[in-house]
């Protein structure tokens, strides 16, 4: 009878640990969002807007006119933020008119965040109106974060049925 209680509190024990460890090393896989003023960054929506050709940009999005995110990957800097349902933005034009829609979701408080990898290293930013908690990267390889797909604050409640005849 012993020796079943010290098997099964064993059990106990081990499972949770178990779990636990194996929760720890995914995390490591994967890069942290966390909001540029936090992370001690001075820099601004506007300076990233200016100075937009010293970066890969690209946007999450339906189209520049009704985009989710915009996201800024800094040139040359050895890392890539990649992702399948982001668009390259070619110019600057196109890069103000994404970060002009961004602002008009203000009930959702739209705020440049900064993407990190997983030991810390600055990877771009991304500006967004909605919680860091959204934005989820995975690491690739050791210079490269997958971003996956952002949810446009357009659609928080489904599409609007207003188009539709009554």
């Amino acid at each position: 009878m012993m020796k079943k209680n010290h098997i099964t509190y064993s059990l106990i024990i081990l499972i949770p640990a178990v779990v636990l460890m194996s929760s720890c090393a995914l995390i490591k896989d994967y890069g942290k969002v966390r909001l540029s003023s936090e992370y001690g960054d001075d820099l601004t929506i506007e300076k990233l807007q200016e100075n937009w050709d010293d970066y890969h940009v690209s946007y999450a999005g339906l189209s520049p006119s009704n985009p989710a995110a915009i996201m800024f990957d800094p040139k040359n800097d050895g890392q890539k933020l990649v992702g399948d349902r982001w668009t390259k933005v070619e110019n600057g034009e196109t890069v103000s008119e994404i970060i002009s829609w961004i602002r008009t979701y203000m009930q959702f408080h739209p705020r440049l965040h900064v993407i990190l990898g997983p030991d810390n290293r600055l990877y771009g930013y991304v500006f967004y109106p909605w919680l860091a908690d959204n934005i989820i990267a995975k690491l690739i390889d050791d210079r490269t974060l997958y971003v996956y797909d952002l949810q446009s604050p357009v659609y928080i409640n489904g599409p609007s049925d207003d188009w539709q005849d009554k």
